[in-house]
């Protein structure tokens, strides 16, 4: 159908009020019917996500039924074993969360597969968490995560816990493309399922589960738990397990940030509710300095990602996703050599995209890096090929974008995990006298200074796409040989998998095929260009190290400056 038919298909359905006014809203206006019908959402291995709103392009309970309905049928196609097992569903605080969430749970009613449903928000971290716990088939986290209050999403998880693997992506999208009528998708009532003991609710029993595993994560007694804490969840679903964890940890100067404790959708004290911004931070910073605080944290909505503000002695310095993990890797190690506890071979890994520098700390203490491509699903398939191989064991995994994982209890970032073991180091370092911006400039006196940056370019619509494909398709047409003097002498290209090298020669690249380009200079320095997965945006990254900070900063600065100018040759 074209975009005027699937319109004035939905039109004529039987929508939600608001659904229909949206409708009748844009009847005039065809650049706004074509951005919500010229494409369904797309669902992949990072899931689906998209604006809130009426259309294919759109996230609703219709483009949620078919999801769901894909879902269903790739269960159906495991077998009877997987039906019981079923699938366990957590939703965030943004709008219509909940109601995603229970749309899922009749779709796979009608079905016959079982569902288990959080009574209220809970992170996508204790989601992951409880797939595993319950040996479920698979499990669902209604959250866009980070973004604004306008998009919601839906992501699915293996029953490892673990994002899904791109093969089964593939089987629910198939499944997606059969449905003919997204309209006639069969739900079953709220009623009838729990009395078919198709729908469980739970809540206490695994956030309990949950706090006992965070509490194998503590590494030591000699901690300053007076450590005075500032902790903002955002308006996510981080508060419960967050202060919980604290408070068990013994952390007795916790304060929160109160008007940002509220589970609210709109998120009314943020623009963005992402801890990777530092007006994210203000209202934390604020009750910082009234309470004379050393730590900030900050989760987002669906609490995992953590960000992370330090008092230097002046002001509250938000460190970067590469420096907490850069950090929290040392501490680590640190802390594991000193008990005796360190493995004989172990590992961490990081994305592609993440600084250099973790791989150095991790060098002086015998450990390995693994490398994936960005996303946290790569990192859980490292940490399961550890398990079957038992040639490594696993000791942290992260990404730049404030990702972390330490004990693999979950398959996905977890910034619950994250939030207290900071304040552990915090605490730790505080009895030696130092504060963690001390410890960050010992590591750079140390390995050098490295310096990160990202910078992302929004391409919407259907034109942006196309956009975006055209900068990925020039660049590998015409290969540049250097940037701002600098030769480059490795080429890495994920779609090709290859890396081409200065002298002419190729080799075989080992990770997935991907859209990325990742280019290597002769300076240590390094690019990469990745389209998103989620969101219509083009994230272009930047590393440099130098041997001060001040070289580094200036470098830093003039590789971004010389790439945006090659770029707009």
């Amino acid at each position: 159908m074209s975009v005027i038919e699937l319109y004035q298909q939905w039109k004529n359905e039987d929508l939600p009020n608001y659904l229909k006014e949206e409708l009748e809203q844009i009847a005039e206006n065809f650049a706004a019917i074509e951005d919500r019908f010229y494409q369904y959402l797309s669902f992949g291995t990072a899931g689906m996500r998209g604006i809130l709103g009426a259309g294919t392009n759109r996230m609703n309970i219709y483009t949620i039924r078919r999801v769901a309905e894909g879902l269903a049928c790739y269960i159906d196609s495991q077998g009877e074993s997987a039906k019981r097992r079923g699938v366990v569903i957590a939703y965030d605080t943004r709008h219509y969360s909940y109601e995603f969430a229970l749309e899922t749970a009749r779709v796979l009613g009608a079905h016959g597969i079982s569902s288990y449903l959080y009574k209220e928000p809970r992170p996508t971290p204790q989601l992951s968490f409880t797939v595993r716990e319950l040996h479920a088939f698979a499990g669902v986290v209604i959250t866009a995560s980070h973004n604004p209050k306008q998009y919601n999403g839906f992501k699915v998880y293996g029953e490892d816990g673990a994002q899904l693997v791109p093969s089964a992506a593939k089987t629910i999208v198939d499944h997606m493309e059969k449905i003919e009528d997204i309209f006639a998708i069969e739900v079953a009532s709220e009623d009838k399922l729990e009395k078919q003991g198709f729908l469980h609710w739970i809540l206490e029993e695994y956030d309990e589960k949950y706090l006992a595993n965070l509490l194998t994560l503590k590494n030591r007694q000699d901690l300053a738990l007076g450590l005075s804490i500032v902790y903002t969840p955002l308006h996510g679903t981080g508060f419960v397990p967050v202060t919980k964890g604290l408070e068990a940890f013994g952390f007795t100067n916790v304060h929160v940030v109160e008007s940002q404790a509220t589970q609210d959708g709109s998120f009314p004290t943020v623009a963005y509710p992402n801890p990777e911004e530092p007006a994210a931070f203000k209202l934390a910073t604020e009750l910082g300095e009234r309470v004379g605080a050393d730590l900030l944290l900050a989760t987002d909505p669906d609490a995992d990602r953590l960000g992370v503000a330090v008092w230097n002695g002046e002001k509250y310095e938000l460190l970067t996703g590469n420096q907490l993990g850069a950090l929290l890797l040392q501490y680590l190690l640190e802390t594991k050599r000193e008990q005796g506890t360190l493995p004989e071979k172990g590992a961490m890994v990081k994305t592609i995209v993440t600084s250099e520098m973790g791989t150095a700390i991790a060098k002086k203490y015998n450990v390995k890096t693994f490398d994936t491509l960005t996303g946290f699903k790569y990192i859980a398939e490292k940490i399961a090929e550890f398990e079957k191989t038992e040639e490594y064991t696993f000791i942290f995994g992260y990404e730049e974008s404030y990702g972390y994982l330490i004990k693999p209890f979950a398959r996905d970032k977890d910034a619950v995990q994250v939030a207290i073991q900071v304040a552990e180091m915090a605490a730790h370092y505080a009895t030696k006298g130092k504060k963690l911006s001390q410890v960050l400039e010992e590591l750079y006196g140390e390995f050098g200074y490295y310096r990160e940056a990202l910078v992302s370019k929004v391409f919407e619509g259907k034109d942006g796409q196309e956009k975006m494909k055209a900068i990925l398709d020039g660049l590998r047409k015409d290969l540049p040989k250097e940037v701002d003097g600098v030769p480059i002498v490795r080429v890495e290209d994920y779609w090709k998998g290859l890396a081409y090298l200065v002298d002419g020669t190729t080799e075989p690249l080992t990770l997935p095929k991907e859209n990325v380009l990742k280019f290597v200079l002769a300076d240590d320095s390094w690019v990469t260009i990745r389209p998103s997965g989620t969101e219509p945006k083009c994230k272009f990254y930047f590393g440099v190290v130098k041997e001060s900070r001040e070289a580094a900063e200036e470098s830093l600065e003039s590789l971004v400056s010389a790439w945006h100018h090659y770029l707009a040759r």
